[in-house]
This record gives structure tokens, C-alpha cells and sequence, in this order.
């Protein structure tokens, strides 16, 4: 993890003083950094100032991200590619510094515990998984088979060939399954979207919820990396999975949690199940998509989701 230079030790100081008095607003999805804020005038146009800088860093990224789409589509010169990509990289470094500093500074859970392991999240028990193993070993225990007549065997050597062939397009089309990308949940309709306003969110509402009943399985969207499983804070139980093209999905929320950060995660593989924890008035799935694990780097999900060929119904 890079560190903060000293370039940002000034601001990113009155920063931690500022946001030490911020509760967490699960409803901003990271704009919760202005509320209850007592410090005053000073106080709060601290807060707008790193917000600010972290929105135009954001829309920097996009921008930069959408020309090195757009080079490689063209099939530019790799000197081109290249060039645009260190730029792209180097906002996300600097953003990622900025937002990790404040996410220490105001306790997100995941800057400072992404392990779950300060709180009392509802991950599954272990105990339960291996009882359901054990009893699914016990109630289908294998049987010796006969032996094959010679016969028999020759003709299975003859669509030895055939087999193989089909085992092979099997594990193709098995690939190409995990590959694939989908929505994070089933059954749903569409309430809160990116960037609505609402009396329940100091500012603007960054993630896209997904009105289910608790209980609803939660799916990964697409393949990665559990880069946290945390609790405690407005988010309530929620999982933040690291994806092969370097932006974050976060799933808010959630009754259980079924997975551990550091697990490695296929698309459609169940994260955990839909609920109504952290600050909220109903159960529903906040799902979020971010540049960098932390508050404040959010994108237009379902923009970000049709880029990926999900479509979601609204």
C-alpha cells in the first residue's frame, strides 16, 4: 500500500481533525462526510474541499480510462497505450492515497478493519458448512462398481474420442460461464439510483439499490478478489470484491455474510444474503462501484455493469 506524501500532510492533518467528529451515513454511499458536522464554517468547507478534489479525480479517471478504451479499440501505436494508461494509473494512485488517509481519519471499517474480525459481522458459521459436508457424505456413500465385460470396454476405447471431445467443449463453455459477468441479485426492482437526491443522504447517493426482501441471495457481479467483509458502520454487513480490471463492487447491507476477504470469487458466486443492517429504513441490496475500495471513488453502476454486457431491469 503506497503511503500519503508529505505534499498532502497539511490538508490531509485538518482533514483527520474535521472528519474525527463524522458519523458514517451509509446513505451517501460517501457523501455522508457533511453531516452532523459541528465544527463549523471552517469544518465544513474542509469536508467540500476533499470532497471536491476526490469528485474531479474521479470524473479525471473516467476520462482517462474511456481514451485508453478507445486507443486500444483503435489498435494505436503500445507507446500511445501505454502512455495514456500511466496516466490513469496515476490519478487512481493519487486518489486511492487521498481517500485511504480519510477513510483512517472518519473509521470506515474498510480502511481500518477489512477483515471483519473487529465487529460482530454475521458471517456463516464454519461449523454449519462442514456439518452439511459431513452429512452429505454420509447419506451418499460410494459403491464399488462392477467390472466391465471386455466388450463393454472396447466400445467405451471406440467413444473414447468422442468423449474427450465433448468433456473439452464442457470445460470450454464452463469457462466461458465463469467469464461471464451478471446482476447482483435476483427478484428485484430498482429504487434509489446513482446520484439521487433525499432527506436520508447529506449529499448525493452514490450506489444503486436494489429493493429484495431480506433473505435474497447476493451474488458477485464477476470474477475477483474479497477485498473486505465489514460491519459496524452505516453500510452495516457488507463485502467489497476486487474485479481483474481494477475497479471495486461493494454489497451493502447484508443479513449474512458467506464469504471471507481474501477469497477468491467467481461471477454469480453467492456473497451473502440481502438484509436491512446499517442505516437504512427497509431491506435492500446497496450495490456500489468503486475506483478504489473507499469511500468517495463511486461510478454510475449500471453504465459501468453495460460495459460488461449485464443488463439490468428496471
Amino acid at each position: 500500500m503506497r503511503r500519503v506524501s508529505c505534499a498532502r500532510v497539511l490538508p490531509l492533518a485538518l482533514l483527520l481533525v474535521t472528519l474525527a467528529a463524522v458519523p458514517a451515513d451509509a446513505g451517501a454511499g460517501g457523501a455522508g462526510a457533511g453531516a452532523g458536522v459541528g465544527a463549523g464554517a471552517s469544518a465544513v468547507g474542509t469536508v467540500d474541499a476533499v470532497r471536491g478534489e476526490a469528485a474531479r479525480a474521479v470524473r479525471a479517471h473516467e476520462t482517462a480510462r474511456a481514451r485508453v478504451d478507445r486507443l486500444r479499440a483503435a489498435d494505436a501505436l503500445p507507446t500511445k497505450i501505454k502512455t495514456a494508461e500511466r496516466r490513469r494509473k496515476k490519478i487512481r494512485a493519487d486518489l486511492w492515497d487521498m481517500l485511504w488517509a480519510a477513510g483512517r481519519a472518519s473509521g470506515d471499517p474498510v480502511a481500518v478493519n477489512k477483515s471483519g474480525r473487529g465487529g460482530k459481522c454475521a458471517f456463516q458459521s464454519r461449523s454449519k458448512k462442514k456439518s452439511k459436508s459431513k452429512s452429505k457424505a454420509k447419506t451418499s456413500p460410494k459403491a464399488k462398481a462392477p467390472k466391465a465385460p471386455k466388450a463393454l470396454k472396447a466400445l467405451k476405447a471406440l467413444k473414447a474420442p468422442k468423449a474427450k471431445q465433448d468433456k473439452a467443449a464442457a470445460e470450454k463453455k464452463a469457462r466461458d460461464t465463469a467469464r461471464s459477468w451478471t446482476a447482483p441479485t435476483r427478484d428485484y426492482w430498482l429504487s434509489a439510483g446513482y446520484a439521487a437526491s433525499g432527506a436520508r443522504w447529506a449529499h448525493r447517493h452514490t450506489g444503486q439499490d436494489f429493493a429484495v426482501s431480506t433473505g435474497t441471495p447476493v451474488y458477485a457481479v464477476g470474477p475477483g478478489t474479497v477485498r473486505a467483509t465489514t460491519c459496524g458502520d452505516g453500510f452495516g454487513n457488507q463485502v467489497v470484491v476486487r474485479h481483474p480490471d481494477g475497479y471495486f463492487t461493494q454489497y451493502a447491507h447484508l443479513s449474512r455474510i458467506d464469504v471471507r476477504a481474501g477469497k477468491r470469487v467467481k461471477a454469480g458466486q453467492r456473497l451473502g444474503l440481502s438484509g436491512a443492517t446499517g442505516n437504512v429504513t427497509g431491506p435492500h441490496l446497496h450495490f456500489e462501484v468503486r475506483i478504489t475500495p473507499y469511500l468517495g471513488s463511486s461510478v454510475p453502476p449500471l453504465p459501468w455493469l453495460r460495459r460488461k454486457d449485464v443488463r439490468v431491469v428496471r
